[in-house]
């Protein structure tokens, strides 16, 4: 379908230069979408996809578990497409009380867009509304330390910001200047609170753009509008747990990620951004409900191995269940966790390690971390650092 550009230019001045800044037009799009019999199976596809992963979450015996593993999987991810180094194993160390070394503020900065994300979450169990307040609540911890503290944590821009580039002259784009934004991000809050703006899926599709084009914080766009998805599909009751994230498939494809957004900026093509996200949407719902699967195969089978211990199989099995939520974990992290006496814990770990269940990490006498091998390895899957 031909469209006119989704918005208009205006003139900003900022750094000392002049540029023209794009205000987008609100949602939805006009003329509407051209669902075409390739994209309304796509949506189909990615709707059933969903479906099944809240079939699986609903047979899981304590969803808590995997929440707070892919919780933290998704942060990391989602900060890695932001240009941060952390791991999931870096964060899970730190979070052991491991020193973080030398990407200590990469790191910190994941563990406080983990703080956001289960902030944004609880919110909405507790009743609050999906609105522009809770987002900047979620901002406000996302950049609550390090590089973000000076950066307006919590608050709306008030300045001209921009996209790629080392100046307003010579960026990717500029989104809109300080005296448009609070039209636009009102028109979208509208947007939000529309009964009649389309299924959960293409809600998310639509809003994800719009937000991301307005970018209203001076950092953290990315990070809020990745979490901004998941807050839609759970405020909308289509899943009942929040177990899909899209980090993964968008930082499988990036490169293609970017130019959907641009490709809707500057021709108004909404139905190729939509087809791409519904896309994303069944590869990680698939990829979660697969993932679900095999660390509960895992886990299943494992269990079955402790059995074999005789006396000690009940505080092995009481170590397992928390190195469940606790992969890379350390001696002192699971006494904490479990209750247990030091050597006790020693005694299982011991007897873990022989099993091949767990793997001692450092190499060291003290401060020892411990590794549940082929659950890391299953939850490392996607999730290594951008070149």
């Amino acid at each position: 379908m031909q469209r006119k550009i989704q918005g208009r230019y205006v003139i900003s001045s900022t750094a000392g230069e002049t540029v023209r800044a794009f205000v987008p037009t609100p949602l939805p799009p006009r003329p509407p979408v051209d669902w075409t019999p390739a994209l309304r199976s796509a949506f189909d596809r990615a709707l059933v996809a969903v479906g099944r992963l809240d079939g699986a979450s609903r047979l899981l015996p304590d969803p808590t578990v995997f929440l707070y593993l892919l919780v933290r999987k998704e942060a990391v991810l989602s900060s890695m497409i932001e240009g941060t180094q952390s791991t999931l194993a870096d964060l899970l160390r730190f979070e052991a009380g491991q020193d973080a070394g030398a990407l200590g503020e990469d790191v910190r900065e994941v563990s406080r867009c983990v703080a956001a994300m289960n902030h944004g979450l609880r919110r909405l169990e507790e009743g609050f509304p999906l609105s522009l307040r809770l987002l900047r609540e979620i901002h406000g911890i996302l950049m609550s330390g390090g590089r973000g503290s000076a950066l307006r944590p919590g608050e709306f821009r008030t300045s001209q910001n921009w996209i790629g580039g080392t100046r307003p002259g010579n960026a990717a784009f500029v989104p809109p200047p300080p005296e448009e934004l609070l039209g636009c991000l009102s028109d979208l809050e509208r947007y939000l609170h529309d009964p009649e703006a389309g299924t959960p899926i293409l809600k998310a599709a639509l809003t994800h753009v719009q937000f991301e084009t307005i970018h209203p914080f001076l950092d953290g766009n990315g990070r809020v509008g990745r979490l901004l998805v998941t807050l839609l599909l759970c405020d909308a009751k289509l899943l009942r747990y929040p177990l899909l994230y899209l980090s993964l498939p968008f930082k499988a494809r990036r490169r293609e990620y970017y130019d959907r957004l641009d490709d809707v900026r500057r021709t108004g093509d909404w139905e190729t951004w939509l087809a791409f996200f519904a896309d994303a949407v069944e590869t990680g719902a698939d990829d979660a409900t697969e993932a679900i699967r095999r660390l509960l195969d895992v886990a299943d089978a494992d269990r079955a191995r402790l059995a074999t211990l005789g006396r000690g199989a009940a505080t092995a099995r009481t170590v397992h269940d928390v190195l469940l939520r606790h992969p890379i974990a350390t001696p002192a992290q699971l006494v904490r966790e479990t209750g247990l006496s030091g050597p006790t814990v020693q005694a299982v770990l011991v007897r873990l390690a022989a099993l091949g269940i767990v793997r001692e990490m450092t190499g060291r006498k003290r401060d020892r971390v411990f590794r549940y091998d082929a659950y890391m390895d299953i939850l490392d899957e996607g999730a290594a650092p951008l070149a």
